[in-house]
């Protein structure tokens, strides 16, 4: 037959003395595939960043211009960005989408650290709205996320409703925030103290004057599951994704601040690369600040003048723990998320007596929020005496671990701030959930990529969480905030 082809493609030598061309060339290809391999793996050198999500490049530059940059990589961030390559169609030439995250490791993300819930039982319509088409949208998974040739998503969602215990004082706002929940079309069922014994023989009711629960499209699901779902999607529909941190802002030199004209264009965003001095500079049309608990902090970054940034988001980083514990004798599989009447809380945590819970602390206990480490003692002291007293099984449970997550939370009304800036032209919010930004990602990314390319919302209305409430001094109360 033929002539045996090289790596290049030109005939071998069959004299025995292969050319030293061919092992140049081979010594050529051999290095380009270990570069590709060595581009893939994480350094080995760098202690900080060890495995890699799949699909993130160990840091990539950023590019020179995107059409529209998204900082924070949590599940906002890249629900905004995968609605907007949805919502843009067939363009011939797409919008170009940027996903700044500082932490690819996830270590500090409230996504990944959260207790996973998603409840319809809310006492804002906006919020129930938001939960119903999450649920919607988490049920179909795969035909939202799912990418050809990959696995099918499994989310492993426990149904398993919520169930909120009222004391006689807070049982008539239970049963209006109930009677709302209907209206909005959320099954949920009101229980008395002798249909919850029933119900569940394992609690002691002797202080709950009401309860409800969900009956459909409540309970549980791995975070982490969903956010890497949502960025599989969007890095496969085109979305771009860089590990730095947004430092500061270029804003447009034609804008001129006149008085009662107040407002400016931002133009570059710097994206400061991990472990380096350097910054990329990218030109933008849109940014959208879903920077979690430190979106407030975004607004305090160089090249945006303070006085375009009144009245300051009151949006914090609060830390909140997360307990896990065993109890052989404990609530068995209909054990619902419950949230007591102290506002301790706790939930199944797979199979076989292990359970995870926690407890928001008051106002003025709120812990030191500069680290993650855990106050084990606050379990002991607060926590564990409530959950004992309305779980009897529980006065002898053993503690086997325990985490702590950030809650975005906004200091003014504990619900999200959605939409544009009322002075940044080019920047739209998306964060301060409190607590809630996992189960409502998915809707609150649509209504973003909505106000981007259709200049309105169109699928749920929620203007009333935009900036206005915040200046006007009229808070959204949200009383389901756990």
């Amino acid at each position: 037959g033929g002539i045996p082809a090289g790596a290049s493609g030109r005939p071998l030598r069959t004299t025995g003395q292969r050319s030293s061309d061919f092992f140049g060339e081979l010594g050529q290809t051999l290095e380009r595939m270990a570069q590709t391999l060595r581009d893939q793996l994480p350094s080995s050198g760098s202690g900080k960043r060890g495995w890699l999500p799949p699909g993130l490049h160990p840091d990539p530059r950023p590019p020179d211009e995107a059409d529209v940059v998204v900082v924070g990589g949590g599940v906002v961030g890249w629900s905004v960005a995968y609605w907007l390559k949805v919502l843009e169609g067939r363009r011939r030439h797409g919008m170009k989408v940027l996903v700044v995250e500082r932490d690819p490791m996830y270590s500090r993300a409230s996504t990944v650290l959260s207790a996973g819930g998603i409840r319809q039982q809310f006492s804002l319509p906006e919020n129930i709205q938001m939960s119903r088409f999450s649920a919607s949208f988490l049920r179909d998974i795969n035909e939202h996320l799912g990418v050809p040739n990959e696995p099918p998503i499994d989310i492993q969602f426990q149904p398993s409703g919520y169930l909120f215990l009222a004391s006689p004082q807070n049982a008539a706002d239970l049963e209006a925030t109930v009677q709302l929940q209907r209206d909005e079309g959320a099954q949920v069922t009101l229980l008395s103290p002798t249909q919850l014994k029933t119900k569940f023989p394992w609690m002691n009711t002797e202080d709950v004057a009401v309860a409800s629960y969900g009956l459909d499209d409540e309970g549980w699901f791995d975070p982490w599951t969903l956010l890497n779902a949502f960025r599989r999607k969007a890095i496969s529909l085109g979305v771009q994704s860089c590990s730095g941190e947004v430092r500061a802002f270029v804003i447009s030199a034609d804008h001129v601040m006149a008085p009662g004209q107040l407002s400016a264009r931002i133009k570059y965003v710097h994206v400061h690369m991990p472990d380096s001095l350097e910054y990329q500079p990218v030109t933008c049309a849109i940014v959208v600040n879903a920077a979690g608990a430190w979106a407030g902090k975004l607004l305090e970054a160089d090249g945006l003048p303070r006085v375009l940034c009144r009245p300051p988001l009151p949006i914090q980083p609060r830390k909140r723990y997360v307990f896990t514990w065993h109890c052989p004798n404990g609530p068995g599989l209909s054990c619902p998320f419950l949230v007591d009447t102290s506002g301790a809380y706790f939930r199944r945590d797979g199979f076989a007596g292990n359970y995870l819970g926690g407890m928001s602390p008051p106002e003025e206990e709120e812990p030191d929020p500069s680290d993650l480490s855990v106050d084990h003692n606050y379990f002991q002291e607060q926590v564990w005496p409530r959950l004992a007293r309305r779980v009897p099984a529980f006065e002898s449970l053993r503690v086997r671990g325990s985490w702590a997550g950030y809650y975005d939370y906004n200091t003014f009304d504990q619900n999200g701030v959605l939409g544009p800036h009322p002075r940044l032209e080019n920047m739209i919010l998306a964060a301060g959930f409190s607590g809630h930004g996992l189960q409502h990602a998915p809707a609150a990314g649509r209504a973003v990529a909505e106000l981007l390319i259709k200049g309105r919302y169109e699928t749920l209305d929620l203007r009333r969480l935009g900036w206005d409430r915040l200046v006007e001094g009229e808070p959204l109360k949200e009383h389901g905030v756990i």
